[in-house]
């Protein structure tokens, strides 16, 4: 499946079918246990990415790249950042808009879109959490390469990680019928993707976050 089949699969799912589920996941409403532990998995995963960028951003242009719902955004705000908060969901812009106080607005650009547009601009730094776990690596490596050639500091991002049972479902994944039209998250090693990036590309592995059902590997790229 090429690049913008995946792009368009993506915004399918996460702009239609599953907008009204991730709002809630991403609220403080109740859910089930199971989608406790995605919860609690993203709470982490979301700390451990932030705690790779300085407490004190102001003055730094920052890419919020798949910014869901804004979380992510908010904190980068809070930290003093001018944020571009990108998403291929306008539903997910629009929830974002409302969830994060107006008062930090003007330090927010919120578009809907592809995050590897070039026409975005530079930046100090990239954050993308779990919005590109969807893409073959050929793919990855190229956003990766975009991104950093347009990055003055460095980008941090999660994969699927290559563990044997994330491996036999997306095998079994792609046998079956996919009549909900959801993406299938591609899982990767990092050393592989590390190989598959371009010259002067580094590739620093920043560990995994297992909580129940939620299972992502966070790492980060700089020149």
């Amino acid at each position: 499946m090429s690049y913008n089949q995946t792009l368009s699969r993506v915004e399918t799912y996460f702009d239609k079918t599953a907008t009204k589920t991730w709002e809630r996941l991403t609220s403080d409403a109740p859910v089930s246990r199971i989608r406790q532990t995605v919860r609690a998995g993203r709470d982490q995963m979301r700390a451990k990415l932030l705690s790779q960028l300085p407490n004190d951003l102001n003055g730094a242009r920052v890419l919020d790249a798949g910014c869901g719902v804004g979380q992510v955004t908010q904190a980068l705000v809070e930290r003093g950042a001018h944020v571009t908060a990108i998403d291929i969901s306008p539903s997910l812009i629009e929830i974002a808009q409302r969830r994060i106080p107006s008062s930090l607005h003007s330090q927010i650009e919120f578009v809907a879109g592809d995050m590897n547009n070039t026409a975005l601009g530079n930046f100090d730094y990239v954050l993308a959490m779990d919005s590109l776990i969807y893409y073959s690596q050929r793919d990855l490596a190229n956003v990766l390469d975009n991104l950093a050639r347009r990055t003055s500091e460095h980008i941090v991002f999660t994969v699927a990680p290559k563990t044997p049972l994330l491996m036999m479902m997306w095998y079994a994944g792609k046998l079956a019928p996919r009549g909900d039209k959801s993406p299938t998250m591609v899982p990767h090693s990092p050393r592989s993707l590390s190989r598959a990036l371009g010259e002067g590309v580094t590739l620093t592995d920043l560990g995994r976050i297992t909580s129940g059902f939620y299972i992502s590997h966070a790492l980060r790229v700089h020149k």
